[in-house]
Parts: C-alpha cells; sequence; structure tokens
C-alpha cells in the first residue's frame, strides 16, 4: 500500500517533537518495514523540501504569505501536490488529524481517514473553554469529507462522537504504538533513588504546577525527593514563560528540588526515564498520551492522571496508580503510597511492562491499522 499522512510535524534526527510526530515516527517505520510506502505531506513555514527520511518521503510545501487567503492557497497546494502524486504513485489511504481535511479536494477513489488525535472540539470541552467559531466550523466540513475514523482511544472517540457525530462512517479504536525495543526493560542499577521524572511541554494542563505543588507534602515524608522536569518551555499570549512563571510562583528552596531540562530529543527519553524511581505525568486532559505507556514500557511506576484516558491506560495500584491532576494533595498522597512501597517498585513495573505489550505493541497495532485501511478500501 501507499499510505499518505497528512502532517507538518513529522520529526528530524534530533530534534524534540510531540505525540503526533511520535506517532508518525513508530507507525510509518513499521509500514516500510513491512513493505509498504510511506509519504508525509505537510506546509512549512521555511521551505519548499522534498526527502528521504528514515525510508519516508518527507514533502514540506511552503506556506502562502498572502494575509486574507494563505490558508486556501496552503489547502490548494497540498490539494494539487495529492492529485499529481497519485498519478505517478498511486494512493492508497491519506490520513490526516481533526481539521484537516476542510479544505482539500477529494482525491478520486482513495479515502480520507481522520485519526482522532485530538481536535478542537475535544479539547476545548476538557478544558471548560468556548469552541472557536471558525475552528469548530473547519473540523466539521473536515468530519464530513472523512470516510472513517482512527480514535487512540476508547475516551477520545466516546467524547469526540458526542461533539461530532460520525454518522454511520467506520470508527475503531487503535492504540497509539510504542516500540518495545526503544522503551526496554531498564536496568535497575541505573535508578536514582527517590527521582521523580515529568515528560513534556510544560505548560499548565500538562499539569507541573499542581505536581510542583504537591512536593512539600511528599519532602516531609522523604527529605531525598527530587523531580527531574524534561520538555519544552510553553510561552503566554504576551510571550511571557511559564517556566519563568513557575520560577515566580515557588520559594528558592522548594526550587532547589526541581530542575528543568528544557527540550530533549525522543531518543534520548529512556534513558531519562531510567533513572527515574516514580515517573510522574498529571495531565488534565490527553486524547491517549504516549510519555505514561513509553515509561511502563520500561518497567517504571508511573503515575498517570485518572481523567480521560487513564484509566484504559493503568489498572490503578496493579500497574500504576492514577490521580487527580488538579488536586496537588492527591498528587502527594499517591507519591507518598507509592514511596512507601520501596523495592515494591519492582513489581509494579513489571506489570507496567505486561499491560504495555498487550495494549500498545507497534507490531499488534500495526497489523489492526493494515486490516482496518484494507477494510476502508474494499467498501469506499
Amino acid at each position: 500500500m501507499h499510505i499518505v499522512f497528512l502532517s507538518q510535524e513529522f520529526p528530524r534526527k534530533g530534534v524534540a517533537y510531540g505525540g503526533i510526530g511520535t506517532f508518525l515516527l513508530t507507525f510509518s517505520k513499521s509500514l516500510i518495514e513491512l513493505g509498504h510506502n510511506v509519504t508525509v505531506v505537510g506546509i512549512s513555514k521555511d521551505e519548499n523540501s522534498d526527502q528521504i527520511l528514515d525510508g519516508v518521503r518527507v514533502v514540506s510545501i511552503l506556506h502562502s504569505q498572502s494575509k486574507w487567503i494563505g490558508w486556501w492557497r496552503n489547502f490548494s497546494r497540498i490539494s494539487i501536490f495529492l492529485k499529481q502524486l497519485h498519478k505517478t504513485h498511486p494512493i492508497d489511504i491519506i490520513e490526516g488529524s481533526e481539521l484537516t481535511f476542510a479544505f482539500l479536494k477529494k482525491v478520486k477513489n482513495v479515502p480520507f481517514v481522520i485519526r482522532l488525535h485530538g481536535g478542537h472540539h475535544f479539547f476545548a470541552e476538557g478544558e471548560n473553554r468556548p469552541i472557536n467559531k471558525w475552528k469548530g466550523l473547519q473540523e466539521k466540513w473536515s468530519f464530513k469529507k472523512a470516510d472513517a475514523f482512527v480514535a487512540v482511544s476508547e475516551y477520545v472517540k466516546s467524547h469526540t462522537g458526542k461533539l461530532l457525530p460520525f454518522g454511520d462512517k467506520p470508527v475503531e479504536v487503535i492504540n497509539y504504538p510504542v516500540p518495545l525495543d526503544k522503551f526496554h526493560p531498564s536496568d535497575p542499577k541505573k535508578k536514582v533513588p527517590f527521582r521523580l521524572v515529568f515528560a513534556g511541554t510544560v505548560c499548565e494542563k500538562k499539569g507541573i504546577r499542581q505536581l510542583i505543588e504537591s512536593l512539600p507534602k511528599v519532602i516531609e515524608k522523604y527529605p531525598l525527593v527530587h523531580l527531574e522536569v524534561y520538555g519544552r518551555d510553553w510561552y503566554f499570549p504576551d510571550g511571557r514563560s511559564y517556566i519563568q512563571f513557575l520560577k515566580d510562583s515557588f520559594d528558592r528552596e522548594l526550587l532547589s528540588r526541581v530542575h528543568f531540562h528544557g527540550a530533549v530529543s525522543h531518543d534520548e527519553l529512556p534513558r531519562f526515564y531510567e533513572e527515574a524511581e516514580i515517573c510522574v505525568f498529571p495531565s488534565h486532559m490527553e486524547t491517549q498520551g504516549l510519555v505514561a505507556p513509553e515509561a511502563m514500557s520500561m518497567g517504571k511506576a508511573v503515575v498517570f492522571s485518572k481523567t480521560g484516558p487513564g484509566p484504559e491506560t493503568i489498572d490503578h495500584g496493579l500497574n500504576g496508580w492514577l490521580c487527580d491532576p488538579r488536586s496537588p494533595e492527591d498528587i502527594s498522597n499517591i507519591l507518598i503510597e507509592a514511596l512507601a512501597l520501596g523495592e515494591g517498585l519492582t513489581k509494579i513495573g513489571i506489570e507496567a511492562r505486561k499491560k504495555v505489550t498487550q495494549k500498545f505493541d507497534s507490531k499488534i497495532n500495526t497489523a489492526k491499522n493494515l486490516e482496518y485501511y484494507r477494510k476502508i478500501i474494499s467498501i469506499s
């Protein structure tokens, strides 16, 4: 098959990237290993380019500078490219996220598939904020053009479906793939006692503020506890740094236990997880999130959120813990409970990896995706 992904987030080596980039890299690698062809097409702010990265053809189309109709020209350029590509290298599936297809022209006999990574309606509801009318309208148009949907969790399927009905179009839940070889079982000798590790964008919705607020109570019980934070900074609309906001919000003594390392490449994450005693990801809302299953894959004890897809990912007390991400008190209580286990954390980690191998294995989930693609093609 020739599968085209519409995204500007395919990662370059040695750079930091988010969840969609991680998904594209892992899934594309698995597809290519099975003999399929993968093209990724996106709009770039920097340049036109057409290159092969890890066997994937990555095409970047320079975005239009037009003030009022730039968005339309961007979609038009992608539509023209897809039409030309289909003539020379026939396409079997075109996949994008929630907003992707709003203004794209259909390619004859090629299904449009939306993967629900978390669209505007989903996060507006999850973060209790109003829907932007323009973005909301684009999502509705995009959903009408889609032929099928893939949800990365049961939660994102059910909550998106309440806001944007799928109609009678196929919808399948297929979890994100986690490369179990990359996130291998960790070496216990490399664990640093009382080290907590957070990974993700350093912003309010990832729960980092509440995590830091939870630390004083934990430190009272375990004075050697410290937090290592890996992730890029987020900026307020007025340009202020969120990391600086955090530094201004807490006293110097507490901040001496918190170390901000900035953006790191995905290839470095296994090393940082390996050094953790507990990995903590109290995100307010996710469609699924990859950091929790990646750390679990390494046999680490993980604290995740009980909101959203948390209960699908972790069985509380068996292979990790679920917290109320908006409650510093709940986070601290769970961290104290976890640290009290001492060597018992090893058993939790073993169960965590078992859960990941059952639910997030990249080979199994790639096979599920391909079976679903074939089904969509056969009915389109």
